[in-house]
């Protein structure tokens, strides 16, 4: 790796670290446990620019970082989670804009990392990460705090078809809008 890329990776780690702290819960539509971040505009400007394995080494290390610094509130789970669910769409918008290197090839990129940011979050919230957060919080519990907001959410299933995959919708929409407005100004810078 060249020292420049290096740098850039550090950057951007750093920096995506930093938006970690900006969260804003959602109170009416998610439980205060799920908080919009835009810190995977780092990763997903990173991938863009360098390429997509780029992309998941700075969202690791932006983890990395949250979780060594004493910062996770959930042991861990919540930037295993943001890494596992945000490195996908990093992945898969980055890895079709490197075929498509223009502005209907980063929209195109976009939308599928964002279709594949709620299947993943999906699959990844009933298999790992409900199941182990689970060791922290009794399963029960999360599903009331879903029910509380929704009462048509009575199980696993249930909390993540009305809770998990809006949430990955609204979080990767939000990401991609932002990364569309702030890529042409700092496309040159990196």
């Amino acid at each position: 790796m060249k020292t420049s890329t290096l740098v850039k990776v550090g950057v951007l780690s750093a920096i995506g670290y930093i938006l970690m702290f900006i969260s804003v819960p959602i109170p009416m539509l998610f439980p205060d446990f799920l908080k919009i971040d835009i810190s995977d505009i780092t990763p997903l400007i990173g991938a863009i620019s360098l390429g997509p394995i780029y992309g998941i080494v700075i969202s690791f290390l932006k983890n990395l970082l949250q979780f060594i610094t004493g910062m996770s509130t959930t042991g861990g789970v919540g930037e295993f989670a943001n890494f596992l669910i945000g490195s996908s769409f990093v992945f898969i918008a980055s890895f079709i804009y490197s075929k498509e290197k223009d502005i209907k090839g980063l929209i195109k990129g976009l939308v599928f990392g964002i279709i594949t940011m709620i299947i993943v979050g999906c699959l990844a919230n009933y298999f790992i990460i409900l199941p182990f957060y689970s060791t922290i919080m009794p399963i029960e519990a999360v599903i009331s705090m879903g029910s509380a907001i929704n009462p048509i959410i009575v199980d696993k299933i249930t909390f993540i078809l009305w809770i998990i995959a809006p949430f990955n919708l609204l979080k990767s929409s939000i990401i991609s809008l932002i990364t569309l407005i702030i890529y042409k100004k700092i496309k040159t810078i990196i």
